[in-house]
């Protein structure tokens, strides 16, 4: 298959305008429209919708595009295996990661990424709703949570430890638990997507708070809301450290039970789809951040 216009495709289908990537290209706006239909022809399949007024992505080619992606990357991988030359990094890179995270330790670095490799274009989804990597033709992701699926492979950002908080004030109130079964008598706060284990852990282990207890007052899908709730007295939660590192060194926040440790084993992971070649974008994006987060964590060295 005609490689130029799988490249062709999969950059009309990032900008939504085939005459822009054409010319990214070095092709005119006929020549671009024309070399598309000719790949449309040969799938029989229309790719993308056109109208006088827009274009957009045809379900065909929401289908197609992984696929178009991963034809490219080994094309990538290919020349440089036979000494072709390093492929350069370029292109769109879809990126998804926890929202909290990523306006405390990404969004301030994205700057210096771009200085460095003008010729990619982050299109982030930031949300504590996770994105299924497959379906929404992500290249990369942040993952809090264990690697369990097969589908997915990844590397190890930081470490992502888990710790009940609570704010002077609310302690002041209620008082400080001593053991785990002391959390009965106090308001907890929940984080939805950890409701996974019972309420409590044994053996001094703490479970992540489960939505169905009688005690959760409040349940949140974000974690930075779940943290002001916290600092606000509402209640005790489980937090990752480096979402709280600083409120607790600066008196915010008061971490309760410091000799239990939460049940679940979680870690910060870039993870990607098993199946597709690590391209040059990726590559160069997940090494800046485990240069810049992994091996700072500063929450970690505190």
């Amino acid at each position: 298959m005609d490689t130029d216009s799988l490249r062709l495709f999969v950059l009309a289908a990032d900008k939504l305008n085939i005459s822009a990537a054409g010319r990214q290209l070095g092709m005119a706006p006929a020549v671009a429209s024309a070399r598309l239909a000719k790949l449309e022809h040969k799938l029989g399949a229309d790719l993308l919708h056109r109208s006088t007024r827009k274009v957009s992505l045809s379900q065909e080619g929401a289908e197609f595009l992984p696929f178009a992606r991963e034809m490219l990357a080994q094309e990538d991988s290919g020349r440089a295996a036979l000494g072709l030359g390093q492929p350069q990094a370029t292109g769109t890179l879809r990126f998804t990661a926890p929202s909290t995270f990523a306006q405390l330790y990404i969004a301030p670095i994205l700057p210096e990424f771009l200085r460095d490799h003008p010729n990619v274009t982050l299109d982030l989804r930031l949300s504590d709703t996770a994105y299924d990597l497959i379906e929404g033709s992500f290249d990369l992701a942040l993952r809090n949570m264990p690697l369990e699926d097969t589908s997915l492979k990844g590397r190890k950002l930081a470490d992502d430890e888990r710790i009940l908080c609570a704010s002077p004030d609310y302690l002041a109130q209620h008082g400080s638990p001593s053991t785990a079964g002391d959390l009965m008598d106090h308001t907890l706060i929940a984080f939805k997507s950890l409701a996974r284990r019972p309420l409590f852990g044994t053996d001094g282990h703490i479970a992540p708070f489960d939505p169905r207890a009688a005690a959760c007052n409040l349940i949140f899908d974000d974690g930075l809301s779940q943290k002001l709730a916290t600092v606000a007295g509402a209640g005790i939660s489980v937090n990752s450290r480096w979402s709280v590192h600083q409120d607790l060194s600066e008196g915010r926040l008061i971490h309760v039970l410091p000799d239990y440790r939460a049940s679940q084993d979680t870690a910060l992971w870039l993870v990607y789809p098993k199946a597709n070649v690590l391209s040059a974008k990726v590559r160069v994006f997940m090494d800046f951040l485990l240069e810049k987060v992994g091996k700072s964590s500063i929450w970690a060295a505190r």
